[in-house]
């Protein structure tokens, strides 16, 4: 097999990949996720995936490359990660006591083969209480998770039910991910 690069500077990816395929290296792409844009949550989400990877693959022709992207959307809104506390504060709210999707775009990408999915779940939040929202803030975990929360750490307490693949909330969806790098 290829050398296989992860495009990500995500901790959790790094981890989830390690459950997958023990030898991989990561490198950061340079692509201005800002200046990306798309017509649903699900192609903003693919179309960073495939920037991301593809701007890595653009180094290292040999290898093969995923890049991946996560957004929460809610009624067409797109949540990704906070700016700021304000910002991650009106996230939370929005997304109290309702169900949102998790949409994570993924692009494999090597010299003779390339694969593209988006891969969704359904997260149900309880009602949160402006406290819990501000003591949720003051643990620092809401800054580099789209959505202003990460499911595997305290912000797991708010989540009532999900359907679909938990680690697709985390940012990699490990068992559609598995099934493709099989085949590169």
């Amino acid at each position: 097999m290829q050398k296989i690069i992860l495009a990500s500077k995500s901790p959790r990816r790094e981890e989830l990949l390690k459950r997958i395929c023990k030898d991989f290296k990561i490198e950061v792409s340079d692509v201005d996720e800002d200046k990306i844009s798309a017509d649903t949550p699900q192609n903003l989400a693919q179309n960073i995936a495939a920037a991301k990877a593809q701007a890595v693959f653009g180094r290292n022709t040999n290898s093969v490359v995923i890049g991946c992207d996560t957004v929460v959307e809610i009624g067409g809104k797109v949540f990704g990660k906070p700016k700021n506390r304000e910002d991650a504060v009106q996230t939370l709210k929005a997304l109290s006591g309702k169900t949102h999707s998790v949409h994570t775009g993924v692009s494999i990408i090597s010299a003779d083969k390339k694969v593209e999915f988006v891969s969704s779940t359904l997260v149900s939040f309880e009602a949160l209480t402006d406290e819990e929202i501000d003591e949720y803030i003051l643990t620092g975990e809401p800054f580099d998770k789209a959505g202003s929360y990460g499911i595997q750490g305290a912000g797991g307490k708010f989540v009532n039910s999900i359907n679909g693949c938990y680690y697709n909330v985390m940012g990699l969806p490990i068992s559609a991910v598995y099934k493709h790098i099989k085949d590169f």
